[in-house]
């Protein structure tokens, strides 16, 4: 829509009250605050409000008059929702869970991959007291925050404890608790610097706070903090085969509690000739990386609806009147390695053409609750961090001879907000890319969009550590020679000058590549990724030519990309798409790994001698009736149907012990990416002994082998039980959804990461956007909220939200309910 500048418009722009009382002329199912006197036209003092109108389950609409007033607005609408997830987030920031919470407790892996609340502080806290945050903030833009973020992220810390101050907690998980409290404009934007090295130094927060010098040889310099505990000397370098399997494993993109499908449809494909989109992100059902909705408004300068990852100030995906989009992670290795050559003498120091550099220390003090603060050094280099091991399988030792240093350009990248407010402007997917060259600030995901005319694009502009190919073959060390081609993961050799990163001229940084280098498709009939790296966003035209560090190419893809493919290479050559059809590919539910293997294993079931297969256990288990379960079952992931259990349980135990060369006649071909491997081995091993063990553990169970997956696949909210359709990565569904199997609680009790903020998106020539939405957990993580468990019964019944995003779609809401928050000073 466009924006009007009739004195009444302007007027609900500038002071809420001519809405208000638009809204309290509403019929009386509409329920509204009571309108200010019409001669005030702002709070008392000049403080920061903003009007907030709440429609269907609980989604605001902030409108205001400037950045720092929507900033406002967000930052009140948030802590309605979720204070208690937000005030957790800002404990992990500001290096204090250990204080509260206890130094050997978990955090929840929002903010990073801490495995102990004492290494989160002490990372989080060697972040902070360093200025880190404070200095980039301080950086003019590009390469820093532009103004209206800067304001944005203000308005967002006063709208925060605004809420603080006038309202009372009713959450359980925070009421009453002393580390709920107000929080600054720093605070805001270190949480923004946390989710930007997400996959970065947020990866390896244990590696590099557990990073100290080895012992002293005889002879050698005393080292300068004695409190640090020294490192036995004899560790095994790395093994670089074992190394690059681990590497490939690590960064491996359908691995992580994160994901995402995303598909544009072009006007060619479409009944309007608008384009279509439809986003599914995977994201966590708990904690601090839960999506949240809202629609913000600064009329004549914003008007952008979507969903943000709480704790941020922006709509980081969703639609506007022109334009939507929505992102997925991206295969782009964020990091890489410096192996460092010590000087013999002193092992916190490398050598650099020879010259000996002193390694900097950041000695961090953590307050520990029940004890003593801990001290710890971390080390830091040209490079970045000393880092000892990334996860648990990559070790990195620190010897006498060798360290290895972390190299993560996000960790001076904190423009990931400019770049979703820059999309929420861009009107055209010709203004997605520009914003995308202009910010570059995506430090982890792809960006797929379409707009109103019947564009698309795919684009994986992210932030990347600047490695070439030559680089690296210049470069690379023995491990990094078996790393790089592996997962991406470069292991430079830090001893010489020469192996810089170097710069390039489209770059708003250093050391990293420019937006001109990233694979991107531009108006193809269909763009979609499921991540996998950007070769087959379209099968018909596949993307190479890329530095290996972006991903693969020729490559085996997933089963969940090749599902994907095939189902929207279909829609598109059926042509004539709507809404409705990117609705009815969100909850198909079709599983592909069983379109290409049930049938074999019913059949391998049914060949067996007697009915009966030997489990691991070496007991020999009646699987007969396993066979006309699988036979029967109609292939898909829903709810309902029956034989989706049995084949789930099989199939994950028989791909998780069975190599991919084993479990396929037919191997892999690039020539044919989407449709191979296939044909299931029926004579693999694995696969009598897959089938016994899942008969075994659900016969043990108490549950049947044909019982409908959702009698067993749920979430329960309020005390009941809600069926959840959909399944795992391995399965290959698009609505994936990831559940630890707890066979005593019934089978897969809760979901822990899964689609969460999905968004179909379209234009049919009329002056609003086509939009349904829907957040599959629901706006608020309180119990005592009506919002908590609303949209998980949508989801659970395949329902969806009618967005509400024209001016005379909010107003008519029958659910329309209007705040004025403010300051009160």
């Amino acid at each position: 829509m466009q924006f009007r500048t009739r004195p009444l418009l302007r007027r609900v722009a500038l002071t809420g009250a001519a809405l208000l009382a638009a809204a309290a002329a509403l019929p009386q199912a509409a329920t509204a605050a009571p309108a200010p006197d019409a001669a005030d036209s702002g709070p008392s003092g000049g403080g920061l409000s903003a009007v907030i109108r709440y429609t269907e389950n609980g989604i605001p609409h902030i409108l205001a008059k400037d950045y720092a007033h929507l900033g406002f607005g967000t930052g009140w609408a948030q802590a309605a929702d979720q204070v208690c997830v937000l005030a957790d987030g800002f404990v992990t920031v500001a290096g204090e869970r250990s204080r509260w919470f206890g130094a050997d407790a978990a955090p929840d892996l929002s903010l990073s991959s801490a495995t102990k609340n004492l290494s989160s502080d002490l990372y989080f806290k060697g972040v902070r007291e360093s200025g880190t945050v404070e200095k980039l903030l301080a950086t003019p833009a590009p390469a820093g925050p532009s103004k209206d973020l800067r304001e944005l992220m203000r308005g967002w810390a006063s709208g925060y404890n605004a809420w603080l101050a006038q309202n009372k907690i009713t959450d359980p998980a925070c009421k009453g608790a002393g580390w709920v409290r107000p929080v600054s404009t720093t605070d805001v934007a270190a949480r923004g610097f946390a989710v930007s090295v997400l996959g970065g130094q947020g990866r390896g927060v244990d590696g590099i706070t557990a990073a100290q010098p080895p012992a002293r040889t005889a002879g050698a310099r005393p080292q300068a903090a004695p409190q640090a505990t020294p490192q036995p000397q004899a560790q095994p370098a790395p093994d670089p085969a074992t190394a690059a399997e681990a590497a490939k494993a690590f960064f491996d993109s359908t691995r992580y509690d994160m994901g995402s499908n995303a598909v544009a449809f072009a006007g060619s494909t479409t009944a309007s000739g608008g384009g279509l989109l439809l986003g599914n992100p995977h994201y966590p059902w708990q904690g601090g990386r839960r999506f949240w909705q809202s629609q913000q408004t600064i009329p004549g300068e914003l008007n952008v609806s979507g969903g943000s990852l709480l704790g941020t100030v922006v709509v980081n995906i969703g639609f506007n009147e022109k334009a939507a989009w929505s992102h997925t992670v991206a295969t782009g290795t964020p990091v890489n390695l410096h192996q460092l050559t010590l000087n013999p003498d002193d092992p916190t120091a490398y050598l650099v053409d020879g010259k000996s550099e002193k390694m900097t220390e950041r000695n961090v003090s953590v307050q520990v609750a029940g004890g003593a603060p801990v001290t710890r050094t971390q080390w830091w280099t040209r490079y970045g961090p000393v880092i000892t091991g990334l996860g648990t399988s990559l070790p990195l030792p620190w010897t006498t001879a060798t360290a290895y240093a972390l190299n993560d350009p996000n960790a001076a990248n904190l423009r990931g907000s400019d770049t979703a407010l820059a999309l929420g402007k861009a009107r055209s997917v010709a203004g997605v890319q520009a914003a995308l060259k202009r910010t570059q600030g995506l430090p982890w995901v792809n960006t797929v969009a379409a707009d109103s005319a019947g564009g698309t694009l795919f684009t994986q502009t992210q932030v990347l550590p600047r490695i070439t190919d030559e680089l690296a073959a210049r470069c690379s060390t023995p491990l990094g020679r078996a790393t790089y081609p592996s997962s991406g993961l470069a292991v430079l050799d830090g001893s010489r000058a020469d192996c810089a990163l170097g710069s390039e001229p489209d770059a708003v940084q250093p050391g990293v590549f420019g937006p001109g280098r990233a694979p991107t498709l531009l108006n193809a009939p269909y763009a979609e990724n499921s991540n996998d790296s950007a070769w087959l966003a379209n099968a018909d035209r596949p993307l190479t030519g890329y530095e290996r560090i972006w991903g693969t190419v020729a490559t085996p893809r997933s089963l969940r990309t090749r599902g994907a493919v095939e189902d929207v290479a279909a829609m598109a050559a059926k042509g004539r798409l709507t809404v409705a059809d990117l609705q009815a590919q969100q909850y198909a539910n079709r599983v592909p790994a069983g379109d290409l293997a049930a049938a074999d294993a019913a059949k391998a079931c049914a060949a067996l001698p007697g009915g009966r297969a030997t489990g691991t256990d070496g007991t020999a288990v009646d699987v007969s009736a396993a066979c006309g379960v699988l036979a029967a079952w109609d292939r898909t992931a829903d709810s309902a149907s029956r034989g989706a259990l049995l084949f789930d349980r099989f199939w994950r135990r028989l791909t998780a012990g069975t190599p991919a060369k084993d479990l396929w006649l037919v191997p892999f071909s690039a020539a044919d990416p989407v449709r191979t491997p296939h044909t299931l081995n029926q004579a693999a091993p694995g696969v009598g002994r897959a089938l016994a063990d899942t008969v075994a553990e659900l016969k043990a169970a108490g549950i049947a082998l044909d019982a409908p997956l959702g009698e067993h696949q749920f979430v329960v909210r309020g005390g009941v039980r809600l069926p959840v359709g959909g399944g795992t990565e391995a399965l290959g569904v698009w609505n994936k959804i990831e559940a630890p199997w707890d066979a005593a609680a019934g089978g897969y009790p809760e979901v822990v990461h899964g689609s969460s903020h999905i968004q179909a998106v379209g234009w049919d020539g009329g002056p609003c956007p086509v939009a349904r939405t829907l957040l599959t957990y629901g706006q608020s993580a309180n119990p005592n909220s009506p919002y908590y468990a609303d949209q998980t019964r949508l989801f659970s019944q395949e329902r969806w939200v009618k967005a509400r995003f024209c001016e005379r779609d909010i107003l008519t809401s029958p659910k329309l309910k209007v705040l004025w928050p403010r300051e009160r000073r």
